[in-house]
């Protein structure tokens, strides 16, 4: 399904656009669900891991920054 291998630190780039018009999001919790902070605006979500796979589009890791 998705080839991605997610970890705490890495950033993720999902298909919508959080509402302040930031598509990348860091990612600070890895699970059944997923904890996301907007780069931003610095607001912080749940999100089931489920629909982060379906909607990434990229993704950075911690050691590429």
């Amino acid at each position: 399904m998705n080839e991605y291998k997610y970890e705490v630190g890495d950033i993720v780039k999902l298909k919508k656009a959080h509402p302040c018009g930031s598509h990348e999001w860091e990612i600070l919790r890895v699970g059944a669900d997923f904890r996301l902070k907007c780069m931003g605006c610095g607001h912080q979500v749940m999100i089931a891991r489920k629909l982060v796979e379906k909607n990434t589009r990229g993704l950075t890791k911690k050691e590429e920054q």
